[in-house]
């Protein structure tokens, strides 16, 4: 892929860039208005050369809007496509089915993903998620409710949870 789209969007924890394939799937996404350090997260087996700024892209901005708007199932159904193993590409569907407001430790969350004693794998399949929101890993939490870690910073974590609620 050469070319790939993006787009920013204001939201109530500042803007958001979604990075997207022409066949619409979400490449990577987060709360920054620098779509090329963005454009890094992206397995370089997707990563496009280039990047094309659009005011929006469609069904994806929809989604972001809608979701900061209150319908948290608004990102459900927008595709998204991620390269790892055969565990990580696992582990990102399965945060696809956590739903909202009911976030999980990191420990229930690699129980979910199948290997239950993998906590730092789980742990890890969020640090490698290049497509944030749209798979929510801000949906898991330490023991006994800390937040743990998030490439967007911890306000922006608790206002997703506190959004969810």
């Amino acid at each position: 892929m050469t070319t790939a789209d993006f787009t920013v969007v204001d939201t109530p924890i500042g803007p958001f860039t979604a990075i997207a394939a022409a066949d619409g799937a979400v490449l990577a996404a987060g709360w920054t208005a620098d779509a090329e350090n963005l454009r890094q997260l992206i397995h370089s087996r997707l990563r496009p050369a280039d990047l094309r700024r659009r005011d929006s892209l469609g069904a994806v901005s929809t989604a972001i809007i809608d979701y900061h708007g209150g319908d948290l199932t608004a990102i459900d159904a927008i595709p998204v496509r991620q390269h790892s193993g055969e565990f990580l590409t696992y582990a990102w569907e399965v945060l696809r089915k956590i739903p909202a407001g009911e976030p999980v430790t990191y420990t229930e969350y690699a129980a979910l993903s199948g290997r239950p004693a993998a906590t730092r794998a789980a742990a890890n399949a969020c640090a490698r998620n290049a497509a944030a929101l749209f798979v929510p890993c801000h949906r898991v939490l330490r023991i006994g409710g800390a937040l743990g870690g998030f490439r967007w910073g911890l306000d922006a974590k608790r206002w997703l949870l506190d959004h969810e609620a």
